[in-house]
């Protein structure tokens, strides 16, 4: 059964999305709820052990947050179109003494029953999944265990999937976000679209409380969404310069390089459409990359590690969304708080409450 969605009432509308790979650091998590936000603890390409310590982490701060999983939703690649690929990479991975894997591996669901035992047997306020939707018996066991289920989509069709699996609430994602896309098709090209439009469009086809994100920057990107009818905004990409952002130093060193002029939709790095600064390797590469995930995350994992390590920002992974001349070198605190500056409570509390009696009629409705 879907939970009490006024607990999303936060004090502050601006919510710290969850970043894999290491920028969702536990203290960036804390700062989040601390300035009256909520934070997500990045589950993705984590092993279940380190993600439980950082719960445990989180948990003893005494604060509200969110776990976010990649819900298993592969993209198969022929092995001759992967090693057709590798073989173009090679070159750059002879610069670090580096051997790429010659086949594809493409079994990788990310320990999704471990992760997924670990939350029924030490519940969190919130789980949310992109990627893949998860089965309707994994939702309500996670909301019998007295978690808020969240679902990441890029659509008004995803919207109606997610509310099918018995989801809380949608965490609806514009293309104009960094990373990777949520979109449950990625072997399709993402429809352009506004977020204020896109949370219409989607509000309109399921009553669901949704949360805002992908290029959120402002206060003004942020009244907007809250306008169009989020119950709060979620961003990421503005928070990678913090003092609690685990990002590496040559990633936050190029958000504000004048050098990066712009970012650009990319498989070339893990075989799944995702946004990030254009640089030689997105120039170079996009051209000849496959789909492929996760096979192509693992091909070319251990070069962009030794590129980061190295400093060589030509070849890494810099996700950005298109705001991210708007990331600050400052606390988390104080970048939420600047992107709430125009909300209107009354408003957004409202839209909660109106979208806590939609959904249970929808619902009623819909088991008729």
């Amino acid at each position: 059964m879907p939970g009490d969605l006024t607990a999303l009432a936060t004090d502050l509308p601006v919510w710290a999305a969850p970043m894999a790979g290491g920028p969702s650091t536990p203290a960036l998590v804390t700062a989040a709820a601390r300035a009256g936000g909520l934070g997500f603890l990045a589950g993705g390409y984590k092993t279940p052990a380190d993600l439980a310590a950082q719960i445990t982490q989180v948990r003893a701060e005494g604060v509200p947050f969110g776990v976010n999983l990649f819900a298993p939703n592969p993209v198969p690649v022929a092995s001759d179109t992967y090693r057709v690929y590798a073989r173009a990479l090679q070159p750059e991975a002879d610069r670090y003494g580096l051997t790429l894997p010659a086949e594809p591996r493409s079994e990788d669901d990310d320990a999704w029953d471990d992760k997924i035992d670990l939350l029924l047997k030490s519940p969190v306020p919130l789980v949310s999944f992109t990627f893949g939707l998860p089965r309707p018996g994994t939702v309500r066991a996670l909301q019998e265990a007295g978690s808020l289920v969240a679902q990441s989509v890029t659509t008004p069709s995803e919207a109606l999937a997610a509310a099918e699996t018995g989801a809380d609430v949608l965490i609806v994602q514009a293309p104009a976000a960094g990373g990777h896309s949520a979109t449950l098709t990625p072997d399709r090209p993402l429809a352009p679209v506004s977020l204020p439009d896109l949370v219409s469009d989607v509000r309109h086809t399921v009553p669901l409380p949704v949360i805002a994100a992908g290029g959120i920057a402002t206060s003004a990107d942020t009244a907007a969404a809250l306008r169009a009818g989020a119950g709060a905004a979620m961003v990421g990409t503005v928070l990678l310069r913090t003092h609690e952002s685990g990002a590496s130093t040559p990633h936050k060193a190029a958000l504000a390089d004048p050098a990066f002029t712009d970012t650009t939709v990319t498989r070339a790095f893990t075989g799944r459409p995702a946004r990030a600064l254009r640089n030689r390797f997105t120039d170079t590469y996009e051209p000849l990359a496959p789909l492929g995930y996760p096979a192509l995350h693992h091909l070319t994992g251990p070069l962009r590690k030794a590129a980061s390590a190295a400093g060589d920002t030509s070849l890494i992974h810099l996700w950005a969304g298109t705001g991210y001349r708007q990331a600050r070198k400052e606390p988390a605190a104080q970048t939420l708080t600047r992107l709430a500056a125009q909300h209107c409570p009354s408003a957004r509390d409202s839209g909660l409450r109106d979208a806590q009696e939609r959904s249970s009629s929808w619902r009623t409705a819909a088991k008729d």
